[in-house]
């Protein structure tokens, strides 16, 4: 096991990984709470009453996990559908006052040769009184991926729902946000491939994320709002001790331009270097030596 590795298994952990379970925390134990639970109801406006993520048939009901620090992160893009905010928000970005839009559901998207660039989330689409549209925003939704096994500790969970907690501390495959990967497999594809088209055509994207997320990206070069080419609207999770539940709350918004965040957010920030040299000396140490090191065929041959 290299440091790395042993730092990532000695990270603390929270004792109880889930945060919310269809819509709730596994503490709700409200009738509501536990109607939803039993039932693998979606309260976040899903396109059906059910939830649907992963399985229609055997969903994997986790909207939000919690962190090293024990504060949830979204792990669902359908979370971030509460009561519609987002939708309205970005609509407000993209559209002058009283205009009329509606918002359609994952649309394909292709570029200038037929090939798919991907699927946009939400497009709000704005439309004349005779329905002719007349304008249109993309709306992406970035959730969390998840490394580790979120499954193990959501099926012992749902055998007995009657649980106030549960202690997942030191299991193999512990589920904790991941947003390393989020930003560098999901987030910067999304705006090298479907953001070019968007500003190729001169139009508008807003990209929905939590606080916890966003906190881990680089910082953005903001600008006014007449400028923007990107809005990215930060949302948090803030627990109501009234009733046991996390409401989706706007923490703030930032406004970019389309290029300059894309170089950013694509950029990886470079280390010393001599660390790595130190690095190639080691390998290179144990090559003379007679040791073998991965993929060193041709290495060997050339030292020979």
């Amino acid at each position: 096991m290299n440091d790395e590795d042993q730092e990532l298994t000695e990270a603390p952990e929270p004792k109880n990984p889930l945060a919310e379970v269809f819509g709730f925390p596994i503490s709700n134990k409200s009738e509501r709470a536990l109607r939803f639970q039993s039932n693998r109801l979606c309260p976040f406006n899903n396109v059906v009453p059910s939830c649907t993520k992963v399985s229609e048939v055997d969903p994997l009901g986790v909207c939000t996990l919690f962190d090293k620090d024990c504060e949830p992160t979204v792990v669902c893009p359908v979370r971030f559908k509460e009561d519609f905010l987002i939708t309205v928000q970005a609509a407000n970005f993209f559209f002058s006052p009283d205009t009329k839009w509606v918002a359609l559901p994952e649309i394909r998207l292709k570029d200038a040769y037929g090939k798919a660039a991907g699927n946009v989330d939400i497009m709000l689409v704005a439309h004349d009184e005779n329905g002719f549209v007349t304008d249109f925003g993309a709306l992406e939704i970035q959730a969390v991926y998840i490394s580790g096994n979120v499954r193990r500790p959501f099926r012992k969970y749902i055998q007995d729902l009657t649980a106030m907690t549960l202690d997942w501390r030191g299991a193999k495959e512990y589920p904790r946000p991941d947003y390393l990967s989020s930003s560098r497999k999901r987030l910067a594809p999304q705006l090298i491939y479907k953001g070019g088209i968007f500003k190729a055509w001169n139009k508008k994207i807003a990209v929905v994320t939590d606080r916890k997320f966003f906190s881990t990206l680089p910082v953005l070069t903001e600008v006014e709002v007449g400028r923007a080419d990107i809005a990215w609207f930060v949302y948090d999770l803030v627990h109501s001790t009234t009733d046991d539940t996390y409401k989706l709350t706007h923490h703030k918004t930032i406004y970019t331009e389309f290029h300059p965040a894309l170089n950013i957010i694509t950029r990886s920030e470079a280390g010393p270097v001599d660390e790595f040299i130190k690095v190639l000396q080691k390998k290179l140490t144990k090559l003379r030596q007679g040791e073998m090191v991965a993929d060193t065929t041709l290495a060997s041959e050339a030292l020979e």
